[in-house]
Formats: C-alpha cells, structure tokens, sequence
C-alpha cells in the first residue's frame, strides 16, 4: 500500500496576487496498491474508486480523471505507456471543489507524486514541480500543496527554446481522452527550475478559518474579470503591503492592525465582488476591533471562499461572516484549519 497526501491551498493572500499560498489541513489521499496482475483487463492497467467531494459527477477512467491524467503524462515523459499492471487507485476527497482551496492543484501535485511512485522515477520534489507546472501554470497553489507552509513563488525567465515548450497547449501534454491510446506519446518534458520558491514563517498562534461558499466559481471566470493594465497607485499599494504582511505574520504575539492593513489588496478582489454576493459587506465590517481576535481577512485564491486568519474567538468571527452571506441567500458551511507545514507526503505501508 502507498498512501499520498496532499493538503489544499489557498492562494492569493491578501496583496500575494499570484504570489503567496499557504497549505492547510484538509488532505487529498491516494491509497495506491500494485498486484503486478498483468490480467487486468481495465484500460491503462488502472482501476480507479473516489469518495468524497465530487463523487457524482468526477470521472473514474484513467484517461480522463486529472490525477491518472497527470500520472500518465510523468509517466510517458519516462517512456512507460500506462500504469504497472494491477494498478488500484482509491481516492478519498474531501477538498470541496471550485471554491478556491486548491482543489485542482492539489490533483495536479497528487498525479505527478503517483507517477513518480509507480514508476519508480526517483525524481525530487523540485523536479516533480516542474511536471506540476506544465499542467497548472500558476505555481502558487501547486507550490504550496507540494512544499507545503507559507510560500511565496515566481517562474522563471526561460530562454527561447524552454519557451516554446512552456507554452504548449494542455492538450499536448496531457492525454487527451479523445485520442486514444496514442495521445501523448512523446509529451514534452518540462524545463528543469521552471518555478522558485521560499518558505515563510509562520506564528503558532495563527489559525486559518475557511467561509466556504455552497456555490462554484471557476478560475478562467474570476480570471476574466481583472484589468489587462494596473495604475503604478494600485500596484504600489500592493508591494508596499506585501512586504510587510510575509514578516507580520512570522511574529509572536501577531500585531492585528498590522495584519489587517497588510492584507489589503487593490488587485483582484475590487474586480471578483460582483461574483460573490455579500463579498464587499463581509470584507468591510469583519475587522480586529469588532472582532478580537482576528488578525486579516481575504479571498481565498478565486474564490468564493473567504479565508479569516485569526488567533481567537473562531466562532463568533465564523458566524459574522455566515450571517453576511446568509443575507444574500447564500448557504456556507466553515472549517478550522491549519497550515500543513510538511505538504505532500507519501507513507508507504
């Protein structure tokens, strides 16, 4: 038995647009077995079960669910076609999906892990992140779910020829369902470094609480909303806070004003409030004097989850923010969570 964790992520904190994610503790699980049964007679030599969020409408063949895709893609990177024979994939999910915790991402992080374990490929975490980032090329999310803790992340300036093959379509590099066993058989192999990163610290007493939203926003929608061009005001608001806020938050005891004000952001959650109802009110009244306690506030990743960082009274902070969405009929359930400092792990039994 393999077992693969990975936690979800929340990107975006604060001014950190596409830069800072922090991992947190709800954790995607593979449970992978071997038999080496070359009878099996299921494509790709890979049976696949999922529980948990998802599991009505998440596809279960190897060729089009994202984590067996992904794999596959590592794998026909190393010239290995398909799975080991008696390849079992059991997925237990309980990251909600489309609500800004990294779901995708953390799919993304978990199938290049599988393929590096089922195929014995040895290659380090660094190297697995270059996989990741062929597939989903904002490295904040993927960052912080393999690397796990408070990160901050940037790509690479690549040279022409790293380029051209950064830039290829999803459809190249991951098996396509439709194509047949043959999609994918020389995929690209990503650049080596194509994405940097470094760990930030992070003060014992700061918990993370999730506001989440039972509806979806997708990330190319959120996406479309932001400006082509900033204002040098706008974008100077934003240096000036994050520079501040990746310190702030490593200091024990926490200083809220700072935090507070730190965490202010002009670049995409002024853009994405007409998507999430009840998004400005929530982000106006919830502040460290009408609630002790709580240390920032922001959109988590594109949403619609909020994410409250705090160091007391959870509840009452959890239920402001409920009642707000509550007055635009919107139902959230929220969760208590913490930063998965270890990120990916693989436990082998």
């Amino acid at each position: 038995m393999i077992t693969i964790k990975v936690p979800c992520s929340s990107a975006n904190i604060g001014p950190g647009f596409d830069v800072l994610g922090i991992s947190l503790s709800i954790w995607l699980e593979l449970q992978v077995t071997l038999s080496n049964d070359d009878t099996s007679s299921y494509p790709l030599n890979c049976a696949l079960t999922y529980e948990g969020e998802g599991a009505d409408h998440v596809p279960l063949d190897a060729d089009h669910n994202l984590i067996t895709r992904t794999a596959l893609y590592v794998l026909r990177c190393h010239r290995q076609r398909s799975f080991p024979p008696g390849t079992c994939v059991h997925v237990i999910n309980p990251i909600p999906l489309g609500r800004g915790l990294g779901s995708s991402g953390a799919a993304v992080v978990a199938g290049v892990i599988l393929a590096n374990e089922v195929g014995k490929l040895g290659l380090s975490k660094d190297r697995m992140m270059d996989y990741c980032l062929m597939i989903e090329r904002h490295p904040d999310n993927v960052m912080a779910a393999m690397m796990g803790g408070f990160v901050g992340s940037y790509l690479r300036e690549l040279d022409a020829a790293d380029m051209e093959r950064k830039e290829i379509p999803l459809a190249e590099v991951l098996p396509e369902p439709a194509g047949g066993e043959d999609t994918g058989r020389d995929p690209p192999e990503p650049p080596v470094g194509i994405g940097h990163f470094i760990k930030f610290g992070w003060a014992k007493e700061v918990k993370a609480i999730a506001i989440i939203p039972q509806f979806e926003v997708s990330t190319a929608v959120s996406r479309s909303v932001l400006p082509k061009t900033y204002s040098a005001k706008d974008m100077i608001f934003n240096f000036q806070r994050l520079a501040v806020l990746t310190t702030a938050l490593t200091r024990s005891p926490p200083d809220a004003d700072l935090i507070f004000q730190a965490m202010q952001d002009k670049v995409h959650q002024p853009y994405r409030k007409a998507l999430i109802p009840g998004l400005p009110e929530v982000l106006a009244s919830v502040t460290p004097k009408s609630h002790p306690g709580l240390l920032g506030i922001c959109l988590s990743g594109a949403g619609p989850t909020i994410l409250a960082l705090a160091t007391e009274n959870f509840d009452k902070i959890a239920d402001e923010i409920l009642a707000r969405f509550k007055a635009e009929n919107i139902v959230c359930q929220w969760k208590l969570l913490e930063p998965a400092h270890e990120g990916a792990q693989v436990i082998h039994s």
